[in-house]
């Protein structure tokens, strides 16, 4: 079981303080303080081991399956003892310019904290760390840590819509560039990253109502005091969101372009393509009359006919060559 808690730790009065290793025992001293609240951490529990949380913590069994079985969206639920939030930290490989999701569960009581981690995306020691040097935050008790993770993961959206902003203007250099590069490659570049910002907007776009909900009131287990915080992250995120949007809608003016240069081009080709076939088909004509081996055909005895047939070919021809040229089809 210990590989699987992180950390578990007793806070009271916005300060770390001593209290047992176990958490069982640890959530009992920080019941028994009045004022003092347990947070531990968990990191892909199994269902024997989360069982155990489950029997001290009182948590609903809906809200446990979900945390079990992950592939969440994200939201808040009310239950009698605890809320229940479900996170999605976006994770941003800059090897392959690609966005992933994992997810991080919240269960937020009146004297406990239990967060349930999937993946690697969103370590939560560096918000510990930090909420324990804010002791004014950290004062506001269980609602704290809420606060305090929902402020990392959204600030991170901000960061990551950033990156997918520096990688997209590549994207439009490429596309709009004058060889305009490999067609199959740069369409299937620009699929590949709509993908990537859709994976996006799953984590950021259904995080709204619930934050809205937080800062507002009547939501158990969160104070008045506690409701500006919430609002500050309902803000931040309103601004990861218009980025993902924005993201999204130049994706698709940026696919909108680069198929009408595709259009563009091949219509250039198919001029290009008639304008050589119709050059080829005037000596082709003329080849073909006199190869019809006729007795009676005019010039076949004159010593210069033969001189004369390529001369006119080839003035025909340039004289076509001419017309297409000025007219943009060559």
């Amino acid at each position: 079981m210990r590989a699987v808690i992180v950390d578990c730790a007793i806070y009271q009065d916005g300060r770390r303080v001593d209290g047992p290793s176990d958490f069982s025992d640890a959530l009992a001293e920080a019941r028994s303080r009045g004022d003092a609240f347990l947070w531990i951490g968990l990191h892909e529990p199994s269902e024997k081991e989360f069982a155990m949380v489950t029997s001290e913590f009182g948590l609903h069994a809906l809200a446990v399956e979900d945390s079990l079985r992950a592939h969440q969206r994200p939201k808040l639920e009310v239950y009698d003892d605890s809320l229940f939030v479900v996170l999605k930290p976006v994770i941003y490989e800059p090897q392959t310019d690609t966005v992933s999701t994992d997810e991080l569960m919240i269960f937020v009581g009146d004297s406990f904290v239990v967060t349930v981690r999937h993946g690697d995306a969103a370590p939560l020691a560096a918000v510990r760390q930090r909420l324990e040097k804010e002791r004014d935050v950290l004062k506001h008790g269980p609602t704290a840590i809420l606060y305090a993770v929902s402020d990392a993961i959204v600030d991170h959206y901000i960061d990551v819509a950033a990156e997918l902003q520096t990688d997209l203007e590549e994207l439009e250099a490429e596309v709009f560039a004058p060889n305009g590069g490999d067609a199959k490659n740069t369409a299937s570049r620009i699929y590949t990253f709509k993908r990537q910002v859709l994976e996006f907007r799953r984590a950021t776009g259904p995080l709204t109502a619930p934050m809205t909900r937080l800062a507002g009131a009547g939501v158990p287990f969160v104070s008045e005091r506690s409701q500006p915080f919430f609002r500050d992250v309902g803000d931040h995120l309103t601004r990861a969101n218009e980025q993902v949007e924005g993201l999204d809608r130049l994706l698709s003016d940026i696919l909108s372009a680069h198929l009408a240069q595709m259009g563009v081009r091949q219509n250039d080709d198919m001029r290009k393509i008639s304008a050589w076939a119709a050059m080829a088909a005037v000596p082709t004509m003329v080849a073909g009359i006199y190869g019809m081996n006729f007795q009676h055909m005019p010039e076949l005895t004159w010593t210069w006919s033969y001189p004369v047939v390529i001369v006119l070919m080839a003035g025909i021809v340039f004289g076509l060559y001419r017309q297409f040229k000025r007219r943009g089809w060559l």
